[in-house]
């Protein structure tokens, strides 16, 4: 079985609001907002990757 399509939705989701806050962050030299980008994003990936191998095991 393969990772579910709301987790695949939510991570996608996740990752798309971390660009944003990123985006915004840079530019308005916000480097705090940027930085939450940054970790929503990596948090994202993460939670994908993690997925991906419990799949792996199944």
């Amino acid at each position: 079985m393969t990772m579910g399509v709301e987790d695949k939705a939510r991570n996608a989701a996740e990752k798309a609001e971390g660009k944003v806050k990123e985006a915004v962050g840079s530019a308005t030299d916000d480097r705090e907002l940027e930085a939450e980008g940054k970790a929503k994003q990596t948090e994202a990936d993460l939670k994908q990757g993690a997925e991906k191998v419990k799949d792996a095991f199944k």
